[in-house]
């Protein structure tokens, strides 16, 4: 199995804490639970030294050409002076990637690089939500959304402010490596493997904001136990100890969607951890996760993932097989007591 190389674009000025989670997510070498695991390089996107905004100095190994050899290109979130005027041929190397078919990333304002690239033209695209009014102005052909954490649109992948490169990133190992894989990785960063809802929770206007985690969070908790029964608004409301209107209307203000999307969406990621890491039936599995029935399962899991149970199984199984037999054959880490990152 080759190892997949992901290569991210810096310039100068570049916000130290979204450059930090690429590397801390592909650059650490996390082998025990995929062999080989990503290669990370960092390339500059202008003459050096180049630095962080709080003045690190950023070791880059190669330069923009190191963009053509990677599977997925990141462009790091970026200072404005790079944002107003991105270098011409960091512009030229983001689009020869994505012309040659490479998956194409940008970390907050790096989405800024990208659209004056012409790659969001036609797009749904996000950054920080405080970039909304200026981003919308400059570039208006970009269908902009500053509520989500990230968007996907094909081969390319936008994310929001600061801690959403998080989610982002552990999105890109969850289709590469599956929900089990993701979920460890997050384990290990004491982070959630997924965070629910989008921009709204944390923006100022004009995107109204509700407080209402504290009232929702122990409830979303006993629903993802509780996954597996019926789960009704109503029910949820009662533990919440709102209405049933009260309850649905703080929903969606703090998640960005209804109870019952949540529900589904929940046991949907459920049903594709089981899948991966169990040899239970497709019946069993549909049973444990509140679904029922096979066949709602394949309904349901088919139009959030794009592809049956049984596919998604045997692609996660299969890769996993080939990853053991990988470190199996040259011997990596057997026997060497490796031990967990708590």
């Amino acid at each position: 199995m080759q190892r997949h190389v992901v290569a991210v674009a810096v310039a100068d000025g570049a916000p130290t804490f979204e450059l930090a989670v690429p590397c801390e997510v592909f650059g650490i070498d996390r082998s025990d639970l995929v062999d080989p695991w990503y290669e990370m390089r960092l390339c500059a996107a202008q003459p050096g030294p180049l630095r962080t905004a709080a003045g690190l100095v950023v070791p880059t190994s190669q330069g923009l050409d190191g963009l053509s050899e990677a599977d997925t290109v990141v462009v790091a979130a970026c200072s404005r002076a790079v944002q107003l005027d991105p270098p011409a041929d960091l512009l030229q190397a983001v689009r020869s990637a994505h012309e040659r078919g490479r998956r194409i990333v940008s970390i907050c304002s790096g989405a800024y690089v990208l659209a004056a690239a012409g790659l969001l033209d036609g797009r749904r695209a996000t950054a920080h939500w405080m970039s909304a009014m200026d981003f919308s102005h400059r570039f208006p052909d970009v269908d902009f959304d500053p509520t989500s954490l990230y968007i996907e649109d094909g081969t390319i992948l936008t994310s929001a402010g600061t801690g959403s490169a998080i989610d982002l990133c552990l999105h890109l190992v969850r289709q590469d490596h599956g929900s089990a894989v993701a979920n460890e990785v997050a384990r290990r960063m004491v982070v959630p493997p997924h965070r629910e809802g989008g921009q709204a929770q944390y923006a100022r206007s004009p995107v109204r904001v509700r407080k209402a985690s504290g009232t929702l969070a122990p409830v979303l908790e006993w629903a993802r136990r509780h996954l597996h029964e019926q789960l009704t608004v109503p029910q949820l409301a009662r533990r919440a100890g709102l209405s049933e209107r009260t309850f649905a209307r703080r929903f969606r203000e703090t998640l960005g969607t209804t109870p019952l999307q949540w529900i589904l969406q929940e046991r949907v990621r459920l049903a594709q951890e089981l899948l991966e890491t169990t040899d239970a039936a497709v019946e069993s599995v549909a049973r444990r996760t509140g679904f029922g029935s096979a066949t709602n399962l394949r309904y349901h899991f088919g139009r959030l993932t794009g592809v049956s149970p049984q596919t998604y199984r045997h692609v996660f199984r299969h890769r996993a097989a080939q990853e053991r037999g990988g470190a199996r054959g040259s011997g990596a880490r057997a026997g060497q007591g490796i031990p967990s990152e708590t």
